[in-house]
């Protein structure tokens, strides 16, 4: 056991956690954030997609001791985070959630997209998005969902 110290979601976290302890682990079953889903286990569908320092990660391929003095971001951080709370709301605007078990990880990664690439074309958004797969709605939505947001922040910060 180490003592593992993190930022999540805006606010300063202290645990103790195995060596060998799974992030998406410690977030679904320690700390109680079940909105990261665990799909394949082997990081190749995207359902566990959390931000760690602004990037996507895999969490069930990241073991928690690897975000020791990081800043952590799950879909439940959408609440405080305005990028986070547009893409939830035009994902369901635009009808990109079906069965929902791959949104979080979607939103997740769509928001990292946008801090990359704040306009991206639709080709963009695809290769962007390539790491997170979804059986339901054939993308279509989802990328539309996502240039509607862009073109949302676009104006925003255009004022």
């Amino acid at each position: 056991m180490s003592s593992l110290s993190f930022t999540l979601n805006g606010k300063p976290v202290s645990v103790d956690v195995a060596d060998d302890r799974r992030l998406i682990d410690l977030l679904r079953q320690d700390l109680g954030l079940i909105g990261s889903k665990e799909g394949c286990g082997i990081g190749n569908c995207g359902a566990c997609t959390v931000l760690v320092d602004g990037a996507p990660r895999a969490a069930c391929l990241t073991l928690a001791a690897q975000i020791a003095g990081r800043h952590v971001v799950t879909i439940e951080g959408a609440a405080t985070s305005p990028l986070l709370r547009l893409l939830t709301e035009s994902f369901a605007t635009h009808g990109a959630v079906q069965c929902g078990y791959c949104t979080p990880g979607m939103i997740m990664a769509a928001a990292a997209l946008l801090v990359r690439t704040p306009s991206p074309s639709r080709h963009e958004i695809r290769d962007g998005m390539s790491g997170n797969l979804c059986r339901c709605t054939g993308y279509h939505r989802i990328v539309d969902a996502i240039e509607a947001a862009a073109g949302r922040l676009f104006a925003e910060t255009a004022k």
